[in-house]
């Protein structure tokens, strides 16, 4: 048994030393023994150049112990402690135990009746830090190899989690990267959806550039003290959140619930959680950075992070915040009763398009013909709305008020890419801009009916006379969807060549289930693709482009 205490390494020798200083439990004191012996034994030993991931369940203390090498009488050590959610308390508390005690415990001597009288002799405890808090905090000291050293963390508010780093080389460089001497973000630029920071250059940043990076992230709550507090903030949110090594260039932890952009060298990371977006943007080494697709008129909150990407260790700027400027009213366009004009909204920036008209007659009519992709109006009289819709092809709105009544209009793409549409308001019922419309516009082809050189063709007309004008055009296979999905619905037969026009004809039948007519065009070649429009015609002359249609021609017959 005294060689056992012999051999014992002394950090393990610390221990069994407070150990011997618990006194044997009399029947009066059981509780508090085993209280003793619980807390003892889910304590553990902190290493040393390690960041340690400590969980804590709410109101229960934890404990770690550490001591030096043997054989190093003082050195000096750091702590530093990164709570990742609710504040904490913790502790640093120094157990110094006497050379003749340490001594008894080396031999093994375990005379009862000397412990009984000296057992408040070989040690004493002293707190040297304590701290209650949410920030990051590092403490600095000189350490003695006959001392052991306790550290007690709690959680008062639930149960959470925070990392600790013990190291007692303090001439090797840091885990973490060091902040520069003034931490705080720069608010340099606001405008309607960007805010421009700048900060000082982290000193590790100048040393190591190749393994240092900075990364940013921006949210709509409050500034965050840690990146392991953002972290945890997000997966409270309902979502799951990828290690930190995320911010470092690795898109394959992306959840379906984030988004990456990667462009000009930078990675933006946006989690789209049910209780805001929180970006993440990595920027490389500079230290300026405009942060751009904001919305106008909302406070955000701004944090940079310097991390270090072989480690993943990072160290927190003070935190900033600012308002972006407000959007400035759209202006607004006058409309001029029964003129005709043609609007084009840009999907990118996301702006409403106003138009103003004031009735001159109690009933009034708003036409809208789309012309390319998808567009939402907004229609209100007096500053009441009065329509609300997603528009296709043509659309009416017949509406009934007061003389002077204002009418706004507002126009919005609700694609990323450009959409366009024709506007018209007129008080003139009877003279509408487009023509009678036929219940459908989509042009049908016989697959029977088809040869070698020709294709038949059919579409709905209306109970009202009209021209109908039919072109043709030869297209490749890699052509037909770009051709079906970017088509000008608006433009007419006028902009193209005079070579591709079949034919026009007038026709029209009372009997809506007989207005239907064909076309054989002839003159094609075989096993030949073609792209068939027609074009209908009113009295207003403003013409209507059915669906096109791309027929294939036999290839053998």
């Amino acid at each position: 048994l005294k060689m056992f205490w012999f051999y014992l390494p002394l950090h393990l020798l610390m221990v069994a030393c407070l150990c011997h200083s618990i006194k044997v439990p009399t029947t009066s004191s059981q509780q508090s023994f085993r209280t003793d012996l619980f807390n003892f034994y889910h304590s553990l030993i902190l290493a040393d150049g390690k960041e340690t991931t400590v969980h804590l369940l709410k109101d229960i203390p934890k404990r770690y112990y550490f001591v030096l090498e043997e054989g190093r009488a003082l050195a000096p050590f750091t702590i530093t402690v990164t709570p990742c959610d609710v504040p904490i308390e913790w502790s640093i508390h120094v157990h110094k135990a006497s050379a003749s005690f340490l001594g008894k415990a080396a031999r093994g001597d375990h005379d009862t009746q000397d412990d009984s009288k000296s057992q408040k002799a070989p040690s004493t405890v002293s707190t040297i830090f304590n701290y209650k808090g949410n920030s990051v905090e590092t403490y600095m000291g000189m350490s003695s190899h006959s001392a052991l050293y306790m550290l007690e963390f709690l959680s008062t508010e639930r149960d959470t989690h925070i990392t600790v780093y013990f190291t007692t080389d303090t001439t090797s460089g840091h885990l973490y990267p060091e902040l520069p001497m003034d931490p705080r973000l720069d608010v340099v630029g606001i405008g309607h959806t960007t805010v421009t920071l700048t900060w000082k250059h982290s000193p590790s940043v100048l040393q190591h550039r190749e393994n240092i990076q900075y990364c940013l992230l921006v949210n709509e709550k409050h500034n965050y003290k840690s990146l392991c507090a953002a972290e945890t903030a997000i997966r409270s949110s309902g979502m799951k959140l990828p290690p930190a090594l995320a911010l470092s260039l690795s898109p394959y932890l992306l959840e379906p619930q984030q988004v990456m952009i990667l462009s000009n060298s930078e990675l933006s990371i946006i989690n789209k959680a049910s209780s805001g977006e929180v970006r993440q943007i990595c920027v490389g080494t500079k230290n300026t950075y405009t942060v751009p697709n904001l919305s106008p008129s909302t406070q955000y909150y701004f944090d940079v992070f310097v991390v270090n990407l072989l480690t993943n260790a990072s160290a927190a700027y003070t935190g900033t915040f600012a308002r972006t400027l407000e959007e400035p009213e759209p202006k607004v366009m006058e409309l001029k009763d029964g003129k005709v004009i043609h609007v084009v909204l840009d999907g990118k920036k996301d702006k409403f398009y106003s138009l103003q008209y004031q009735a001159m007659h109690k009933k009034i009519r708003f036409s809208f013909q789309l012309c390319h992709g998808q567009v939402q109006i907004h229609i209100t009289k007096n500053g009441k709305t009065v329509a609300l819709e997603n528009i296709s092809g043509l659309r009416y709105f017949s509406l009934k008020g007061k003389l002077l009544d204002t009418y706004l209009v507002q126009l919005r793409s609700t694609e990323e890419s450009n959409s366009s549409l024709k506007v018209q308001v007129s008080s003139h019922f009877h003279k509408p801009l487009f023509p009678l419309l036929p219940e459908s516009l989509k042009i049908k082809s016989f697959s029977k009916l088809r040869t070698c050189n020709s294709v038949t063709i059919a579409w709905l007309g209306t109970q009202e006379e009209s021209k109908y004008c039919v072109y043709k055009r030869r297209i490749e296979e890699h052509q037909v969807w770009r051709e079906l999905q970017n088509a000008d619905r608006c433009s007419g037969p006028q902009s193209r060549p005079k070579s591709e026009k079949v034919l026009c004809k007038y026709f029209y039948d009372i009997n809506l289930q007989r207005a239907v007519t064909t076309e054989t065009i002839q003159g094609l070649d075989a096993g030949t693709l073609y792209l068939f429009d027609v074009y209908l015609f009113g009295p207003s002359g403003i013409p209507i482009r059915y669906h096109s249609k791309v027929v294939k021609t036999r290839k053998k017959c």
